[in-house]
């Protein structure tokens, strides 16, 4: 008994309980790594999907069939599958949606003493025959195809197809060349091998780059290996510092949503604010591009890499933070934790004792050339936003026609930061929407109030299209209040000598900076 196709659920496990203990989804959904984790990424599972660890459904993914008992399951996929999108089974397993591929399932009847090997043979004989179907590049092709498929959906039962299985399935397709078999038992060999160094803590880039050009091809007929191959990117990337400048100058700043993953005590943050849309495009956008940059150097394509590198170079860090930069970070708690959680990583990477220190040098550079080039961003970023928040007055002398343009500088800077003006309101949209989110971590609930005033007065700022007027210096020069200034001066008494001195004005305090950063108290 099967249910007909339907939209999958938020709830995957209420769906399955609902349907049944013995009841098997066959969900078609697109295989995806999660953007937020780069890092810390696990190893895929390949033949998975991983949709039952995320227990929700991203856009486009159904239902195809619910299936009563797995035995109906496992023959419906050998039918259904046809190599165009990843057909996941999920089963509802002790209390929690579960993940199993048709080689677990097939695995597991063999301790079935009902169980009819006939039939199973059959089933997977016209599967594999259909996934060896004519290829543009000849029968070879279309046969390391099918021999990738089989290694990535039936491992658990063996890594190359059964001699019954195989024979069938060509004598189905009318193959009769001896190269066949070798090829078959040959490509899932070398795969299966592949899979297995996958798990090795610690490999060189080399060998990423080795394995990455084997699974790359093949990914392009086999879905189930796709996040496999997407994640050999990431970790060459990780070990290629251009690709990791890149990153920083693409990725939008997630150290509020990073922070309280870490403050989250549960494994899969039930508790955390789910990232806003606005960043999470952006942050997979930085992906697909990093990847893009991997894939084309690695590839041997080395001068559509270096335009690539070129449209977005990296930004050079200033010895110094400017005091706009500065002031921004006093005023905002997520600036300066943003600044902390990277000068914490930072430090932990030149530590001599660390393991990563010595065993993986090349991923211990690119990291140093990533946090380097976040460092600068952040420095552009608070630079260009401290300045909007709190623009600079202009002296008396500066002409009229520069007023404007002195105006408008904090919005060109901000622009230049983040690349454009839509970007930067998108991020900061990002932000806003992420801060309003309920419940809110316990730590930040008394500065989140003061930190979404502060951005949306910026975001308002900057979508107006009217910043506010730096002139403020010139607007104060009322001739009756400074006459009133010289008089009270006038009229002050003497200063005792080691007398205590008066307490000191907002004057007098602005100009208590000028030693350091110049007359006006601002770093050009």
């Amino acid at each position: 008994m099967s249910e007909p196709t339907t939209p999958l659920p938020e709830d995957l496990y209420s769906f399955l309980a609902a349907a049944g203990a013995d009841a098997v989804a066959l969900v078609e959904t697109d295989t995806a790594i999660d953007p937020v984790v780069w890092e810390e990424a696990p190893v895929p599972v390949v033949g998975e999907t991983g949709l039952a660890r995320a227990a929700s459904s991203d856009e486009g993914t159904v239902v195809r069939q619910v299936c009563r008992g797995r035995h109906e399951a496992l023959l419906r996929w050998l039918e259904l599958d046809d190599g165009h999108r990843q057909l996941a089974l999920v089963t509802a397993d002790q209390g929690a949606p579960a993940e199993c591929t048709p080689g677990e399932l097939a695995a597991g009847f063999l301790q079935d003493p009902a169980f009819v090997e006939a039939e199973l043979v059959q089933a997977m004989s016209r599967w594999l025959a259909r996934r060896s179907g004519p290829a543009p590049q000849g029968p070879q092709a279309g046969w390391t195809t099918a021999a990738a498929a089989w290694t990535c959906h039936m491992r658990a039962l063996s890594s190359v197809p059964p001699a019954s299985v195989l024979a069938q399935a060509r004598a189905r397709t009318g193959d009769d060349s001896p190269a066949t078999e070798e090829l078959v038992l040959g490509t899932g060999m070398r795969l299966a091998d592949l899979i297995d160094r996958m798990d090795r803590p610690h490999r060189t880039r080399a060998d990423l780059v080795t394995d990455w050009r084997m699974v790359q091809p093949l990914a392009t007929d086999v879905p189930g290996l796709k996040a496999g191959a997407d994640w050999l990117l990431d970790q060459i990337a990780l070990r290629d510092a251009r690709a990791q400048q890149l990153r920083a100058v693409l990725e939008p700043d997630i150290a509020d949503h990073l922070r309280d993953r870490r403050a989250d005590d549960s494994v899969l943050h039930p508790s955390v604010p789910a990232l806003d849309p606005a960043r999470a495009a952006q942050l997979e956008q930085a992906r697909r591009t990093v990847r893009c940059y991997t894939a084309t150097f690695y590839s041997g394509r080395t001068p559509e890499a270096e335009l690539l590198l070129n449209a977005f170079p990296a930004p050079v860090r200033s010895l110094e933070a400017s005091v706009p930069a500065l002031a921004w970070r006093q005023r905002s708690a997520t600036a300066q934790d943003a600044l902390d959680a990277v000068m914490k990583r930072r430090t932990a990477s030149s530590a001599e004792d660390d393991t990563a220190y010595f065993a993986d040098p090349e991923r211990l550079h690119a990291e140093s050339a990533y946090l380097a080039a976040v460092h600068g961003r952040l420095d552009l970023v608070h630079d260009a936003l401290g300045r909007l928040s709190a623009p600079a007055p202009l002296p008396e002398d500066v002409p009229e026609d520069l007023h404007e343009l002195a105006a408008q500088m904090p919005v060109h800077r901000l622009a230049d930061a983040f690349g454009s003006r839509d970007r930067a309101v998108a991020a900061l949209n990002g932000q806003i929407a992420y801060l309003q989110q309920e419940p809110a971590p316990a730590y930040r609930r008394k500065s989140t109030p003061g930190e979404l005033a502060l951005l949306r007065a910026v975001r308002d700022t900057v979508t107006s299209g009217t910043p506010p007027t730096r002139n403020r210096l010139l607007a104060g020069l009322d001739e009756d209040a400074i006459r009133r200034r010289v008089e009270q001066i006038r009229a002050a008494p003497a200063q005792e000598p080691g007398g205590t001195p008066p307490p000191p004005n907002r004057h007098d305090q602005g100009h208590s900076l000028a030693p350091q950063t110049g007359a006006l108290g601002v770093r050009p």
